[in-house]
C-alpha cells in the first residue's frame, strides 16, 4: 500500500498525542516537541497537509490553474474563469483558501526552522536535513504565492506571529525564495527521507524553475544540468497510452521520474488525492466515487487539441469522448483516473518530474545562448520519443524532431513550449509558462479567441489578510483592478 509522509505524520499525532491533547489541549509547546528526529519529522509532515487539502493544490488549485490554458474551459461556478476577466465573487473565495493554506504551510515550516535548532536529541547532520527541508517547502510556497498574487508579505520564523506585515515587492521575494532553496540545497541529503520528501535534487529542480521565470537562463540552463548530469533520474519507458499510468497512476508509490511529488493514497480516510473527482464524469468509469466534471474541452473546435498529433500516445492516455451537452466532440481529462477508488484518488500530484527538468534545461540552453544545441535538441527529442512509445535514449528517425528545421532560438523554443504543453496537460504548469514567456494574451486570443484584461493577471489580496493586517491597505495595496 502507498504510504505518503502525511500519513506517517497522523499515525504519530494519534498515537503520542491523543492524551494530551484530550487532557490538556495547549500543553503541547513548540519548544517542547521539537527534541527528537521523530518529533521534528512529524512537525515537518505537517508542512504538507495544508496544500495538499482539497482547497489548494488537492484540487481547487489544479482546476483554477488549469482553466486558465488554452486547451481547457470551466464549467458552472468555474465558468467565469473562461472570461479572463478576473475573478468573481465565488473565485475570489476560493483563492482566499488558498492563501490562508500557503501561508499555514509557511508558518509550519517557520516553526521547525525556529524550534528544531533548540532540540536536545539532535546530530548537526540531523539538523541541517531537517532545516534543509523546512526552509526547502517554505521557498516553495512562496514561489507559489509570488507568481499568483506578485508581492506578499514576507512572514519567517522571527515575524511569525506579527499580523500587520506589508507586502514586500516580488524581487523582496524572490530573493528569500532563492535563499531558502540555495540553503536546501546546500544541507537536504542527497537521497529523501523517505518518499515524498525532497532532496537536494529537488532543491536543484526548483531553484531552476525560479531561475526560468526571472528569466535568469544561464542559471538555470547550469542548475538543471547538475540534476542531469547526476544521473539519479530517468524517463519512464512507455510501449502503449495506458503505461503512463507508471507515471501518474494510483497505485505507483514512486518511479525513476519523480523528483517532487505531492503523496496521496486511497486509504486511510483524508489521504486520496481530490483532484479526480472534479475532472470526470459520473458513471464514467474512471473515478468510481462520481464526478463534478468541472472542466471540459473539444477535440474538433479547440484548436491545441485538435492539432495534437493523434499518434501521440499522451493524446489517448489524457482525453477521453463524453457528451453532457455540450456537443458530440466533448472531451475530459482522462490522466488522473483511479478505477479503484471509494472515496478519493490514490494518484499522487506530479509537481516536478524528469520530463519537466529535460524541458527546462532544452528550453534554458536556447534562451540563455541565442540558439539551440545538439545536447538540448537531444533532451526535447527524449520526451517526445516517449511521447511516441519509443526509446527515450534511441534516436529514431520516425519521430525525432530535427535541429536544421528549428535552428532558430525562436523556432525551437516555440517547439519547446509546445511539448512541454502537450506532456504536463492537467497539471496546472501550463499557465506559467504563458506567463512567462508573455504569450498569454497572444496564445488565449488565438486559441479561445479571449481578450486577456489586465487584472487577470494576478489575484486579488485576500479579504481575510487585510482585514485584520492593517499594514496592508485594500485600495492603494491591491493588484490593479480590485
Amino acid at each position: 500500500m502507498k504510504q505518503s509522509i502525511l500519513f506517517l505524520f497522523i499515525i504519530c499525532m494519534m498515537t503520542s498525542c491523543s492524551k494530551k491533547l484530550e487532557e490538556h489541549p495547549k500543553s503541547i509547546a513548540a519548544e517542547v516537541f521539537y527534541n527528537t528526529p521523530s518529533e521534528v519529522e512529524a512537525g515537518l509532515n505537517a508542512i504538507y497537509i495544508p496544500i495538499r487539502r482539497v482547497s489548494t493544490i488537492g484540487a481547487l488549485y489544479l482546476c483554477q490553474q488549469e482553466i486558465y490554458t488554452e486547451y481547457l474551459y470551466g464549467r458552472g461556478s468555474h465558468a467565469p474563469l473562461n472570461d479572463y476577466n478576473g475573478l468573481d465573487n465565488t473565485n475570489i473565495t476560493r483563492i482566499n483558501s488558498m492563501w490562508t493554506d500557503f501561508y499555514e504551510s509557511i508558518r509550519d515550516a517557520n516553526i521547525v526552522i525556529e524550534k528544531a535548532p533548540l532540540g536536545k536529541s539532535l546530530t548537526e547532520d540531523d539538523l541541517k536535513k531537517y532545516l534543509g527541508e523546512a526552509r526547502f517547502m517554505r521557498g516553495l510556497c512562496y514561489f507559489y504565492l509570488v507568481r499568483n498574487w506578485g508581492g506578499v508579505p514576507l512572514r519567517n520564523e522571527n515575524n511569525m506571529d506579527s499580523i500587520n506585515l506589508p507586502r514586500a515587492n516580488a524581487s523582496d521575494v524572490y530573493n528569500f525564495i532563492l535563499a531558502d532553496l540555495e540553503w536546501a540545497e546546500q544541507n537536504l541529503p542527497d537521497n529523501p527521507r523517505q518518499v515524498g520528501a525532497p532532496s537536494k535534487w529537488s532543491a536543484k529542480t526548483v531553484l531552476t524553475d525560479v531561475y526560468m521565470t526571472l528569466h535568469q537562463y544561464d542559471k538555470a540552463r547550469d542548475k538543471a544540468l547538475e540534476v542531469i548530469n547526476s544521473a539519479k533520474y530517468s524517463l519512464v519507458k512507455v510501449a502503449v497510452a495506458n503505461d503512463f499510468d507508471k507515471l501518474f497512476g494510483p497505485d505507483i508509490a514512486s518511479s525513476t521520474e519523480e523528483i517532487f511529488y505531492l503523496k496521496f493514497a486511497r486509504t486511510p480516510s483524508g489521504q486520496g488525492f481530490p483532484y479526480p473527482i472534479y475532472a470526470h464524469y459520473p458513471n464514467s468509469g474512471y473515478y468510481p466515487p462520481g464526478g463534478y466534471y468541472t472542466f471540459y474541452s473539444d477535440s474538433e473546435q479547440n484548436s491545441f487539441v485538435k492539432n495534437w498529433d493523434k499518434n501521440d500516445l499522451r493524446y489517448s492516455f489524457c482525453w477521453y469522448a463524453q457528451t453532457f451537452g455540450l456537443g458530440n466532440t466533448t472531451i475530459l481529462l482522462k490522466k488522473f483516473s483511479d478505477k479503484s477508488a471509494v472515496t478519493a484518488g490514490g494518484n499522487d500530484y506530479p509537481m516536478y518530474r524528469y520530463a519537466d527538468l529535460l524541458l527546462f534545461y532544452a528550453e534554458a540552453v536556447a534562451q540563455a545562448g541565442g540558439s539551440p544545441t545538439a545536447d538540448a535538441m537531444e533532451k526535447l527529442n527524449m520526451v517526445h520519443r516517449r511521447a511516441y512509445g519509443k526509446d527515450p535514449l534511441i534516436a529514431d528517425a520516425s519521430v525525432d524532431f530535427k535541429l536544421s528545421d528549428y535552428a532558430s532560438q525562436q523556432a525551437f523554443i516555440d517547439k519547446v513550449v509546445q511539448e512541454r504543453g502537450y506532456e504536463n496537460v492537467g497539471e496546472g504548469k501550463r499557465w506559467f509558462d504563458l506567463k512567462r514567456l508573455g504569450i498569454a494574451q497572444q496564445v488565449i486570443a488565438a486559441v479561445k479567441g479571449k481578450t486577456i484584461a489586465e487584472r487577470h493577471m494576478l489575484w486579488p489580496i485576500p479579504t481575510v489578510e487585510y482585514n485584520y493586517n492593517t499594514a496592508i491597505n485594500p485600495t492603494t495595496d491591491q493588484n490593479p483592478g480590485y
